[in-house]
């Protein structure tokens, strides 16, 4: 088994991971295998990353013939027992399953379930549309980010390579196959800070500032909106904008802005239990019946679910469900839902800190 660690000079991850643990307690993991199944393919990689001593540091663990794999996962499940945290891309689904398999092919302890996990893939999934990235690749991340690699080759074409070397070694084959390894550590760390458009979306952003705006659209028409400046849980490593059903959200360093807007009309607010009402058609509104009783009866009927209904003249913001109560609908069968914006709602700003994120969270699933 060949071995080599590198340190990584004046590295430094521009993301907040000792918000989580300490730095000391991460270790980041990729592997390089011959196939996707553990059963019939060889692991002829394992590179790890770890923070020592005030810098990082990558090893490598590289089977120069697949007999050394043992000595490869030896090592590794020495070294995660130093740790608390384990990160990886996209390791849920290949990594970690094919170094449990292969540790028990060959009787190794290996308890990766005592380690927390952080999959940067799957936390950034959820949001790539939000990100208008074409897939959520490593690369693709790497290039969003503007980080570039030594490394050309994929994983495919390294297979090869690596079979060659092991029936005839050369320091060429090794370097290329130890290089792509090396960036994709590298480039694991590089990409951390991605990490920080998905911690918009946990419920952690905050209103710093609220107020409503007047403005006038393109036909010339006065309109209303509210516009609320953010603090963000992390730094956004790039300005992001991004709108979906009129609202609008741009997000650059620790601080975003998000338009919302405000409509002011007439909505009706429905009452559920319709059978303790009257409808006076005339009047176009529901009573209780311990009130209409007093109404003719020739000016009333019996309510019912789509006829159950008060009409409040204000202005109001939307909801994609049920945050604020009550809430106001256009008519029956709408699905846009709304709540007024009262002078009381105008003095919570916890409410704006729950609003800002249900806005954030409608307008990543809208894509």
């Amino acid at each position: 088994m060949y071995t080599l660690t590198q340190k990584m000079e004046q590295f430094q991850i521009n993301y907040p991971l000792e918000k989580i643990t300490s730095l000391e307690n991460f270790l980041f993991v990729d592997i390089e295998t011959t196939g996707f199944t553990a059963k019939s393919s060889s692991l002829y990689m394992i590179g790890i990353a770890f923070y020592s001593q005030g810098g990082w540091y990558i090893t490598q663990y590289f089977a120069e013939t697949p007999s050394q794999e043992i000595e490869l996962l030896q090592a590794f499940s020495e070294k995660i027992k130093e740790y608390s945290h384990l990160v990886h891309f996209n390791g849920n689904n290949f990594d970690l399953p094919y170094l449990m398999q292969k540790c028990q092919q060959h009787d190794i302890s290996c308890d990766l379930d005592s380690l927390c996990g952080i999959d940067i893939y799957k936390r950034i999934a959820p949001y790539k549309f939000f990100l208008k990235l074409p897939n959520c690749k490593q690369k693709t991340i790497e290039s969003f980010l503007e980080i570039n690699r030594i490394d050309t080759f994929n994983g495919g074409e390294l297979i090869g390579i690596y079979k060659d070397y092991v029936n005839e070694p050369t320091d060429f084959a090794r370097t290329i196959l130890m290089q792509h390894n090396f960036d994709d550590m590298k480039g694991m760390l590089e990409i951390l800070p991605i990490l920080a458009y998905s911690d918009i979306f946990d419920g952690k952003i905050t209103a710093k500032k609220v107020q409503a705006n007047h403005y006038t659209d393109f036909s010339g028409n006065s309109r209303k909106e509210l516009l609320m400046t953010l603090n963000l849980p992390s730094n956004l490593p790039k300005a992001i904008s991004i709108a979906a059903n009129d609202c609008y959200f741009r997000g650059e360093g620790n601080t975003a802005t998000l338009k919302v807007p405000i409509y002011e009309e007439e909505l009706k607010y429905y009452y559920a239990n319709f059978k303790d009402y009257y409808y006076l058609p005339t009047e176009d509104v529901a009573l209780h019946k311990s009130v209409a009783g007093f109404v003719d009866r020739e000016h009333r009927i019996p309510a019912t679910a789509a006829t159950c209904y008060t009409r409040k003249f204000s202005c109001y913001l939307p909801q994609w469900n049920i945050l604020v109560e009550p809430f106001f609908k256009r008519d029956y069968k709408s699905k846009h839902l709304y709540f007024e914006l009262t002078d009381e709602i105008k003095r919570d700003r916890e409410t704006f800190h729950k609003y800002a994120c249900h806005i954030v969270d409608m307008i990543a699933s809208s894509y």
